[in-house]
Order: C-alpha cells, then structure tokens, then sequence
C-alpha cells in the first residue's frame, strides 16, 4: 500500500534544499512518498537527514529524542549514531536508494484496482509502446488486472504515431529504449494534437533522481522500472482521475 514517510532536515543551502524539494515532488510518483516533516506535520519523522557542515545537525545526532529515528549524514566525521552517510556533492540517488531499503513495499505487493467488470477503467483505452514482445504482455496483463482490456500495442514510435493519429487514447505506456525514435520526442509528440494523450508513463532501466527529473519536466506522469514494479503501475494507474469514457 502507499505511504508518506516525513523527513526532519537540518541544515543544507538554498540549493541543495532546492533539489531535495524537487526529490520530494518526484516521490510522490511512486507507492513510499517522502515528505519535508515540520511541526505542524501530521505525524513524527522517521528519518533526519543531517548536514554535517551544520553545528545544528551534530546535536540533532547525538540527542537521546532520536533514539527511534534513521539519521542520514551529509559529510565528513559522521557521528557514531548515524545509520548511513554520504559524501559531498549530495549523491541523491544513493540516498533516494537507502530510504527505499527502508521505506519501500515488498515486490509481492499490489494495489487492488478490481472494481468489477463495470469499472470504469474497463472503458478507458490504453497504448503500449515497446519493441520488447515479453514487455508488451507483461503489461498487457497489468492491464487487464486493472480491468483495463482495451489496449493497442506499438512495436515502434513509427507505429505508436500512426496509432495515436486515428484514436483517442486515455493513457500510454512507453519503453524508453524504443529502436526509431527519441522517448522523450515520442512523449512530446503523444501529448500534442488533437487526440493528445493526457496520461503517459514511461518505463525504463535507470531510474536516477536527474531521470526522474527529466521524466517530470518532459511531461510524463510516471518513470517506472523496466519492467515496472507491479505495485508502483499500480499506483500510477489508482491516480488517474477516472472520468467519463471517452
């Protein structure tokens, strides 16, 4: 199931606050959203992310009210009570990737989207990009368990195009490693015209903070695994609005 997970951080510049912030926005993408915490937030923290150049973050460290709390540590002579630490420049990917060895849902878990055959998702129609077949029925069969049965496949962004041209699609599942066109142009392309497609989620190996990012600022809802995680497709897929079929 999904998750907030609110984190205290002490310390940083502008510009590194700046990035976590734009961390924070990406996360709420995936099934385990991180969350600044704050005094008025609606629970504790369970993590602290300390700067280790601020004074603040080695008393943060060493008060016994942290006791229950994972402390992540950014630079040099950590404290013997951190859990982990980093180096500087701020790695965010390890980071993002030691708070989902803590946070992250197990493999084996869904979200339920069965809602019976009148499920609204039942009349939405779906496009699957992707020149891998396996791919195409693995997510097919993601589909379909979203009660989703109407979707067209694309072995090329050639073929996706001249799709996308004749019907009106609800949402489009693309492979980042497509053989004859850029996925990002794709993505572009597929949410321009007169039968733009509203939801896009993209799937690709490397999932980094800097793809993550370019996914969000390109326009794609989600960047998921390749394959997706079952869980975190999903979750993709609860989010979208449901609406009147088109």
């Amino acid at each position: 199931m999904a998750q907030r997970v609110f984190i205290k951080v002490v310390g940083f510049s502008d510009e590194e606050r700046h990035a976590l912030n734009t961390v924070f926005r990406l996360s709420e993408q995936c099934l385990t959203m991180y969350q600044l915490w704050t005094p008025v937030a609606p629970e504790p923290p369970r993590v602290a992310l300390l700067d280790g150049q601020s004074w603040e973050a080695r008393v943060e460290a060493e008060s016994p009210l942290h006791r229950d709390l994972r402390l992540l540590w950014v630079g040099a002579n950590p404290p013997a009570t951190i859990w982990r630490a980093f180096p500087r420049p701020l790695p965010w990917p390890d980071v993002i990737e030691a708070l989902d060895q803590m946070f992250a849902p197990e493999a084996g878990i869904d979200v339920d989207l069965a809602q019976g055959p009148d499920s609204v998702m039942s009349q939405k129609q779906a496009l699957i990009i992707s020149a891998n077949r396996d791919q195409r029925l693995y997510l097919r069969a993601r589909l379909a368990l979203a009660r989703l049965t109407l979707a067209d496949e694309a072995e090329t962004g050639a073929q996706a195009l001249e799709l996308a041209r004749g019907k009106k699609y609800d949402l489009a599942l693309v492979d980042c490693s497509l053989p004859d066109i850029d996925a990002w142009a794709l993505l572009r392309q597929l949410r321009q015209g007169p039968h733009a497609i509203v939801h896009v989620a993209m799937t690709q190996a490397e999932r980094s903070v800097p793809e993550r990012l370019r996914a969000w600022l390109g326009g794609a809802d989600a960047l998921l695994e390749n394959p997706p995680h079952p869980g975190r497709l999903d979750a993709w897929l609860s989010r979208i609005e449901l609406g009147p079929a088109s």
